[in-house]
């Protein structure tokens, strides 16, 4: 099956090993994965910031760089969702409307793609420790992301998951929230960390690295032993 990927801007200049990892797997399990050097953001920063006629330039650019039919993968429910909820009301009553509407149905999140589109849930990983999952805001309320992550890492040999408290609860990051509100943003990471440490994990898994990586500011602000870890990371492991 051939794929597209797209890889989102704090993912490229930050973490560019979850990319990698996720190319990885997904080529493990029989994939020919395409990339765009040419593509940017999805415009997902500029829309929430209320600049939608900038980030309608980036959409459309995003909607050039991602022609086709293949599908589109990304290792983030947050563009993910960005680009299936929001690129239709962007484009509506457009030229572009068809092909946004065509496109939002052809990206998926890395996990949902796993289960739901190739149909398998065991890549063979192993990875010792005992962990526990965030559900990013993105993945739960955007996607409807919820069972796809926990079923693949049941499968990863010596791992152990276990459920943190109010584990729907957002971390704080939320983009911009984090910035416009700091305070608050910071007391909700350190809430998400208090409950992450009250269940004995020593790493702390999530499908979005926009969240982790606020969580583990956090983390390390209250010295809390934590490592943080993309699902795609913990995948690759072992192999």
């Amino acid at each position: 099956m051939n794929v597209q990927l797209f890889i989102p801007c704090f993912v490229d200049q930050l973490y560019p090993t979850v990319a990698f990892n996720m190319v990885k797997v997904l080529e493990k399990a029989g994939c020919t994965v395409s990339y765009n050097t040419s593509q940017t953001c999805c415009g997902q920063p500029a829309f929430n910031a209320g600049f939608w006629g900038e980030a309608k330039e980036v959409c459309n650019k995003f909607l050039t760089d991602f022609s086709g039919s293949d599908y589109i993968v990304a290792p983030s429910a947050s563009c993910v969702g960005f680009v299936r909820n929001y690129y239709a009301k962007l484009f509506e009553d457009s030229s572009s409307a068809a092909i946004a509407k065509k496109t939002a149905e052809r990206i998926f999140e890395f996990s949902e793609f796993l289960i739901h589109i190739l149909k398998i849930d065991d890549l063979g990983a192993s990875f010792t420790g005992k962990a526990t999952y965030h559900d990013s805001c993105a993945a739960l309320r955007e996607c409807k992301i919820k069972p796809e992550p926990r079923q693949l890492l049941s499968k990863v040999k010596g791992l152990e998951i276990v459920e943190m408290n109010d584990v729907e609860t957002c971390c704080g990051f939320g983009g911009t929230f984090a910035v416009k509100f700091e305070p608050i943003s910071i007391a909700m990471g350190d809430q998400k960390i208090t409950n992450a440490t009250a269940t004995g994990a020593e790493y702390i898994i999530s499908t979005d690295m926009s969240c982790l990586m606020h969580i583990d500011g956090c983390n390390k602000h209250k010295h809390a032993g934590l490592t943080v870890m993309h699902l795609a990371d913990v995948l690759a492991s072992g192999w």
